[in-house]
């Protein structure tokens, strides 16, 4: 059986990191994003702390960051989630330890709400955000243009975590399995979810 550790991203760990990043941004189905830009742009566009990676026998299969939704200071503790598994590792359950120790490692950094915007058709991403918790609280419409795509707009599916410290919440009334899984799930929705048409789901 292989060897799974999750540690702390170090800036040594880049080449990886962005190797993974261009297998996901190949898939079409991961990220807007068309490029893996360079060091020094993501490292500024992501917090400081909650950057993990996930290590299969001692190879980088992975990597999890946030950055935060917004600036204010009202919103200090809403941040996006980003995750990536390597093309060769996936299906391994390795993306649910890597999710599941950023979510702590959020909380135990004081965020109280986490937010991930996955693809209409990215069903594995989906899967795991909601094995680890996140619920499914909407669906952006006209998000992004996408060159790839008939028409050029694409939509998403809004997962959120919710964290803070009283361990009741709206999922205990809702799926108690799911429930048992989530993260405390008791602090308020902040609203700061950017851009898009809204549907309900």
């Amino acid at each position: 059986m292989n060897e799974i550790t999750v540690r702390s991203m170090t800036p040594e760990d880049w080449s990886a990191v962005a190797k993974i990043y261009l297998e996901g941004i190949a898939t079409e189905h991961a990220t807007f994003q068309t490029n893996c830009p360079p060091y020094t742009a993501w490292d500024a566009s992501h917090t400081r702390e909650c950057r993990l990676v996930v290590l299969d026998d001692g190879v980088v299969a992975g990597w999890a960051a946030l950055h935060r939704v917004d600036p204010r200071w009202c919103y200090r503790g809403v941040a996006e989630v980003s995750i990536y598994v390597g093309e060769k590792f996936r299906g391994k359950g390795l993306g649910y330890h890597l999710l599941t120790a950023l979510c702590r490692e959020a909380e135990q950094a004081g965020y109280w709400t986490l937010q991930s915007t996955v693809l209409q058709d990215n069903a594995p991403s989906r899967g795991l955000h909601l094995k680890c918790g996140f619920r499914l609280v909407g669906r952006r419409e006209r998000l992004a243009r996408c060159r790839r795509v008939a028409g050029g707009l694409r939509h998403a599916l809004q997962t959120v975590l919710f964290a803070g410290s009283s361990g009741r919440g709206p999922a205990d009334l809702a799926d108690p399995a799911l429930a048992a899984r989530s993260r405390i799930l008791s602090g308020r929705l902040a609203g700061a979810y950017g851009p898009g048409l809204w549907s309900a789901v």
